[in-house]
């Protein structure tokens, strides 16, 4: 019988990239759309924020059981049912009638989104070697972040001169390009055997739910209010109880002992406030640049470009540098710049001077991220390790997204409501923070791997 033929290093990247980009693509493409959808289907800002929440939810909430099912099951399969799941998905959401129907297909794309990302890097991890690795997550890492900021680049494209409807349906073509890849490219399915920890998943979906509800509504609503005070009991019970269940089960969600490695866990936790400063800081540039500085979708989404060109052209570097030097130097300076872009959007005001007042926030920002992001992937997956790759890169991107989809819910209570030039600032503090935050624990956490 003969060997089909190892899947090229191009092919595996190619649908790496394409499988995942998708997903990091519709967690930012809507926030420059969120103003024509409010137009066209009615809501406020707390419609607003399940239009991205509902995403962040699902995808956060089964990320976990997604790459236990890609260690289990097999990275392909998993890969081609994520593919199907988002496509028919984003079908959904630009056929959207009302807010309710909108936020329910988005809720299905965060669950197509969750099967795709952890299996993409798995594939990356499981086909290159240690020597190669560290470039290849740097290609994938620049072209999934380049793709969370050029979504709002394209969403003002197709809301200005197509439709907001026409930003979800751009991602059949590479949904489809992908699955053609996985068909002919020779690409070797690997299966770890076991069980998906069903009640696990169950508890950590309850939880997550149930706290992000009761942060959404607390501004509307109050703290006291029924719903509120009854989501977050039950959220905070179900979390507990689901870690609880994962340190009996025999078949645990998530492997609590992957927290012993040093590089796993100050990377997860460095993640949560790196990312959730990113999220908060996307959302509100988005919305901050149209509903008060009175730019149209287009040029709203055009603003980040600069970030996204440095992203393309230097995380390949940063990824490979941190193999050859290590992650620790990366993961402390890279936040630190990010921080010091968002103190300088401190001085944004009104009348609005984008090229003072924003763009040299933005290009200190790309700097920041690219210094970042790859060699963060890379510490996290490389303490992970092989056998535990599908789960490793889910559990760090549920931290990424449950950051995102937290500062988000909280985008009302730092803006008070509005988010006017103070609203604004507000949001650039708490981001400067919170990337400070994630500088201090990878200079104090960190430990590049030829010291371990």
């Amino acid at each position: 019988m003969s060997v089909p033929p190892r899947a090229s290093d191009r092919t595996v990247m190619a649908i790496a990239v394409l499988a995942s980009a998708v997903s990091f693509l519709d967690a930012t493409v809507v926030n420059v759309a969120l103003p024509a959808i409010e137009r066209e289907l009615g809501g406020g800002l707390v419609t607003q924020q399940w239009m991205v929440d509902a995403y962040l939810l699902t995808l956060g909430a089964f990320i976990l059981t997604a790459g236990a099912l890609s260690d289990v099951l097999g990275r392909v399969v998993v890969l081609r049912i994520g593919l199907l799941v988002f496509g028919v998905a984003s079908v959904l959401v630009a056929a959207s009638p009302d807010p309710v129907f909108l936020i329910a297909a988005r809720a299905l794309q965060g669950v197509g989104g969750a099967l795709l990302v952890p299996s993409s890097l798995a594939i990356i991890t499981a086909h290159f070697d240690d020597d190669t690795r560290g470039r290849a997550i740097g290609t994938w890492t620049a072209f999934t972040t380049a793709a969370t900021l050029v979504g709002p680049v394209l969403g003002g494209l197709f809301v200005d001169h197509l439709s907001w409807r026409a930003v979800f349906l751009v991602n059949v073509v590479p949904l489809a390009a992908a699955l053609v890849l996985l068909a002919r490219g020779g690409l070797v399915d690997e299966r770890r055997g076991g069980r998906v920890d069903v009640a696990g998943a169950v508890l950590c979906a309850l939880g997550l739910g149930g706290v992000v509800l009761a942060f959404i509504e607390q501004p509307r609503l109050g703290w006291a209010h029924p719903l509120v005070a009854g989501a977050l009991t039950i959220g905070v019970i179900a979390l507990a109880g689901f870690f609880v269940r994962e340190r009996s089960t025999p078949d645990p969600l998530l492997p609590l002992g992957m927290f012993r490695r040093r590089n796993f866990w100050a990377g997860n936790l460095a993640t949560l406030a790196i990312y959730g400063a990113l999220s908060l800081n996307g959302i509100a540039l988005g919305l901050f640049l149209q509903e008060t500085g009175g730019f149209s979708a287009t040029l709203a989404g055009l603003a980040t470009l600069p970030a996204t060109v440095i992203m393309i052209a230097t995380s390949r570097f940063a990824g490979a540098a941190a193999s050859r030097f290590g992650p620790r130097r990366f993961m402390a300076a890279g936040p630190l710049v990010c921080a010091a872009a968002m103190i300088l959007l401190l001085t944004v005001g009104t009348p609005l001077d984008y090229l003072t007042q924003v763009l040299p926030a933005v290009v200190l920002f790309g700097v920041g991220l690219s210094l970042t992001v790859a060699p963060l992937t890379s510490a996290v997956l490389g303490a992970a390790g092989a056998d535990h790759a599908g789960v490793g890169s889910a559990v760090n991107n549920a931290d990424a997204r449950i950051a995102g989809l937290v500062t988000v819910a909280l985008l009302g209570v730092v803006t008070g409501g509005s988010l006017d030039v103070a609203g604004f600032h507000a949001t650039a503090i708490l981001a400067a923070a919170l990337f400070t935050g994630g500088a201090v624990v990878s200079a104090i956490a960190i430990r590049d791997p030829q010291r371990t």
